[in-house]
């Protein structure tokens, strides 16, 4: 198998909470990433995917069909953004965990329409210490 691998950043704000806990019960469970006023990151993000090379480019995909899936799907909606306020996250607290879940959510269907190729694996990097993949694992 073969994979292409694309680096994208984006910088966005969140704040962890539970709206079904109390004040106290939030700060206990997720510390300072619990103020209410929320903090930032300057997210990493790494997009993997596969499918057959194309014997005309010797591609699996072109890189910048990928980086314009990515920068609709992905970039455009979440960079300069609370992401606590986006629709995406209605529910769901946006630890790094959902944000890679729910960026694969939107970039598996939007890539498996480009002749075959298919979305491998999201990366997210929160922080040098922190990256978080959602996928295939290998």
């Amino acid at each position: 198998m073969i994979a292409l691998s694309r680096s994208y950043r984006f910088a966005a704000a969140h704040v962890l909470c539970q709206p079904s806990l109390s004040d106290a019960d939030n700060e206990r469970i997720y510390g300072k990433c619990a103020n209410p006023h929320g903090h930032g990151h300057n997210y990493g993000l790494e997009v993997s995917v596969t499918g057959p090379v194309n014997p005309d480019t010797g591609w699996i995909i072109e890189p910048e069909r990928l980086d314009e899936v990515v920068r609709r799907r992905v970039l455009e909606r979440f960079d300069q953004q609370m992401l606590n306020e986006d629709s995406l996250f209605q529910g769901l607290v946006p630890t790094a965990e959902n944000i890679a879940v729910v960026v694969h959510e939107q970039l598996e269907s939007p890539l498996r329409d480009q002749e075959g190729v298919r979305l491998l694996r999201v990366r997210v990097v929160e922080t040098s210490r922190n990256h978080f993949d959602c996928g295939e694992m290998g």
